[in-house]
């Protein structure tokens, strides 16, 4: 989901504040360090892609104990107090959340984030070294939308790893195969005319 990375309010909120809000609010929005920032819209392909990992995921998992989530599923950072919402969540095992809301998820197994021009440098870099304060966290896949190109990371000992990806992505962390051709199925791409 594309970021509008300025701030919804100037007054600093708390946590607490911050979920009130958030809960109450037609549109989501993400909390770092007291602040709220509004997120933008996603592209036809963003979500296209976004649908089709979440259905493949879902699809494969049926009948094992984890739970996937696409979208609209907060996940708080312990690290730095973050709540945001990544495009695609699995959780394996029993899912943990902030409160009985059940609705800011603090162990996701696996997360999925389709790149956007404004957000990649973020989900690359900052975003994934919040992320891997997650204890449970040990898989992210980050997925271009303009291009087919894929980056998947895995957690081995404590190590993250950055596995090469061709046309399939064979998850780690749960049984499941992603080929390209599920996650890209009806994206169009923009051709270069030659001059």
């Amino acid at each position: 989901m594309a970021r509008d990375m300025t701030y919804s309010s100037s007054t600093l909120l708390t946590e607490e504040e911050y979920l009130a809000f958030e809960r109450a609010s037609d549109t989501r929005n993400e909390f770092l360090s007291g602040r709220v920032y509004s997120m933008a819209g996603a592209s036809r392909e963003h979500n296209l892609i976004t649908g089709n990992v979440a259905g493949e995921i879902r699809a494969q998992l049926k009948g094992k104990p984890c739970e996937t989530y696409s979208n609209d599923m907060r996940v708080r950072v312990p690290r730095t107090g973050l709540y945001t919402y990544p495009d695609v969540v699995v959780v394996c095992g029993k899912p943990i959340f902030t409160d009985d809301h059940n609705d800011t998820l603090v162990n996701p197994t696996l997360i999925v984030e389709v790149l956007s021009p404004t957000t990649e440098a973020y989900d690359r870099g900052e975003k994934f070294r919040d992320y891997r304060s997650i204890k449970s966290f040990s898989e992210y896949v980050l997925i271009a939308q303009n291009k087919m190109a894929v980056d998947h990371f895995v957690k081995k000992n404590n190590i993250w790893m950055i596995r090469e990806v061709e046309q399939e992505i064979r998850l780690v962390a749960f049984p499941c195969i992603l080929t390209f051709a599920e996650i890209y199925d009806r994206v169009e791409f923009e051709t270069k005319s030659e001059r």
